[in-house]
């Protein structure tokens, strides 16, 4: 199994300390995370992309290009690309390029995006949500396939004759399909034969294993191998020395985050009762001791056997010592745990 960690960049003020961080520090800090994280073995770092304020990260690849730099074997994975509001040659360039800095670790995470304010900005209308995603992925696909591209054309890209798109890859450029939860998003994934990436914040994460049926199962059907297509599950999550200590350093900034984010969307307030039921076995927070989140990790991989496992331990605005600490015990305590229960690492995504 792969585990590794994914995160927005999130900036703002600390509601514990008060201190502001901004754009600069976060990204500096980011960096280093990304590089603690491949020196203690962790598979695989995420960026995602969003176009608010409150996040650091609207250019994903070019911070993992910063980070390319300074790693050496980490895959470095866009979590999300949103692909609705971008040009796919522009992304397939920009992924190809970060693949041979790298030496062929880059991969794309492509996906609709949770916030929309990226449609507005680059003139697009939210009334095309679904049709642009699903026009500008099979673009994206062809690119992957060939470097002289013939696109017919369509409501949302350009015609293309015969056009050759630069730099190529020394590999096919890993493609994943990120979705948080929609059935229909779901079954495209296994209709394309492509790997899965499956947000889960909320509620219990086993209602949500037949989503992962449901993939393997149009997978099947649409001709794909579903043993051969990767699964993941994507959570929010901390690892602290002790179970209290976790959920301390975890518990303010998330709910910062979550509360800000639930009163855009009608949401009630989250409570600290709310936070402590959710990390326990049922839940949905992988938030805990060494132990509690190693437990929590295999029980669920019983439940989906996904080939994938990212945390999202940084939300919010928290104490980067305090991530740095736990990106070491993922890496040097969990990690070992996991994969010595269930395996060496998936050898590649496709």
């Amino acid at each position: 199994m792969e585990l590794g960690l994914y995160t927005f960049g999130d900036i703002g003020t600390d509601p514990l300390s008060g201190q502001r961080i901004g754009p600069a520090e976060r990204l500096k800090n980011l960096i280093e995370e990304i590089e603690l994280a491949d020196q203690v073995g962790l598979d695989v770092f995420g960026l995602g992309e969003h176009h608010r304020p409150d996040y650091a990260v609207s250019a994903p690849a070019m911070v993992l290009a910063a980070a390319a730099s300074r790693t050496k074997n980490i895959t470095l994975s866009s979590a999300v690309t949103v692909l609705s509001s971008d040009d796919p040659v522009r992304v397939f360039q920009q992924y190809a390029t970060l693949d041979l800095i790298s030496g062929g670790r880059a991969e794309i995470m492509a996906g609709r995006g949770s916030f929309v304010e990226s449609f507005p900005l680059f003139g697009l209308d939210l009334g095309d949500y679904d049709t642009l995603f699903a026009e500008k992925l099979e673009l994206l696909m062809a690119l992957r396939e060939s470097e002289t591209i013939d696109w017919p054309g369509g409501k949302h890209t350009p015609h293309i004759a015969g056009r050759g798109v630069y730099p190529r890859p020394d590999r096919k450029l890993p493609l994943w399909i990120a979705v948080g939860g929609t059935p229909q998003s779901v079954a495209r994934a296994g209709s394309l034969g492509l790997p899965l990436a499956l947000a889960i914040i909320g509620g219990e994460p086993h209602r949500f294993a037949p989503l992962f049926q449901l993939y393997r199962e149009v997978a099947r059907r649409s001709g794909h191998d579903p043993e051969t297509l990767p699964t993941s599950i994507n959570v929010h999550g901390f690892v602290g020395e002790t179970s209290d200590q976790a959920a301390d350093d975890f518990y303010a900034a998330q709910a910062d985050v979550m509360n800000r984010i639930g009163r855009e969307r009608g949401w009630g307030p989250t409570s600290r009762a709310q936070f402590d039921a959710s990390r326990g076995p049922k839940g949905a927070q992988f938030v805990g001791s060494v132990a509690e989140v190693t437990d929590k990790i295999l029980a669920n991989h019983e439940v989906f056997g996904f080939d994938r496992f990212l945390l999202q331990m940084a939300i919010g605005v928290i104490p980067h010592d305090k991530m740095m600490k736990a990106i070491e015990l993922y890496g040097t305590k969990v990690a070992p745990a996991v994969r010595k229960a269930v395996g060496a690492p998936l050898a590649s995504a496709l």
